[in-house]
């Protein structure tokens, strides 16, 4: 369903519509979850980290670490950060092949 206002048009979700992260890296109970955001100065990534531990029959998330977490952590972190620069990488490629196009290189139909 579009919803148009004034001068922008958005498509209303529903209220229990959760963004997702676009990335989810997991080592044992340590969890990188990678956001993607849009800004007026380009593509931007956000990550959240947490650990998993179950409370009863109930698993659960905290955003803090004991030492024996922090190795698992660091790796996430670094697998995160590849990641992401993996991500800008493969835009900047796209990008410079789409500039290095000549006129008339355009797909013809046959």
């Amino acid at each position: 369903m579009k919803v148009l206002t004034m001068a922008t048009a958005t498509e209303s979700k529903p209220k229990d519509a959760k963004k997702r992260p676009v990335q989810e890296i997991r080592l044992g109970r340590i969890r990188a979850a990678i956001w993607e955001n849009e800004t007026e100065n380009g593509l931007r990534h956000n990550v959240t980290l947490t650990r998993l531990y179950k409370d009863g029959d109930q698993w659960k998330d905290s955003t803090s670490f004991g030492r024996d977490d922090l190795p698992l952590l660091a790796k996430v972190c670094d697998q995160a950060h590849t990641w992401i620069f993996a991500q800008a990488a493969e835009r900047n490629e796209s990008r410079r092949t789409a500039d290095d196009r000549q006129p008339g290189d355009e797909d013809v139909p046959y």
